[in-house]
């Protein structure tokens, strides 16, 4: 096939482990840095340097789409096992579709996209129903 499509499965595989390392830690900096490092070290492990800065490249795109969503979820009263399980499972998903190919290509731009959407449909804080509370 070519070097572009392993480089689109580390793309995918890395976005993936930015949407799991964002289940367990929800916090910007340290899932960058988990997922770009786990891209990183596949890439070299099982290809080049090519694949390996497809995957840090992927890891940074998945960490930073994932993030408002698990840190959403988490504030708007979800358990942190349960998110970790759910958005685990979608990290799974986008492994396995990673491998198709022009896939995981697609999954590491879409990521931030959504998140930016996310963020940017995020409610103002109000004080809420607190002037009722007086009667």
């Amino acid at each position: 096939m070519g070097a572009w499509y392993t480089i689109g499965i580390l793309v995918g595989l890395g976005a993936a482990f930015g949407i799991l390392t964002a289940a367990v830690v929800p916090r910007v900096v340290v899932v960058a840095l988990v997922a770009v490092a786990a891209g990183v070290a596949v890439g070299f492990l099982v290809f080049d340097w090519d694949e390996a800065l497809g995957g840090a490249i992927g890891g940074a795109l998945g960490g930073l789409g994932a993030t408002p969503v698990v840190a959403g979820a988490l504030r708007r009263g979800g358990t942190r096992g349960g998110t970790a399980v759910l958005v685990g499972a979608g990290a799974l998903a986008a492994a396995g579709l990673a491998f198709v190919p022009v896939v995981g290509y697609l999954e590491a731009a879409v990521l931030p996209a959504l998140g930016l959407r996310l963020r940017r449909r995020e409610p103002e804080r109000h004080a809420g129903l607190r002037t009722l509370a007086r009667d």
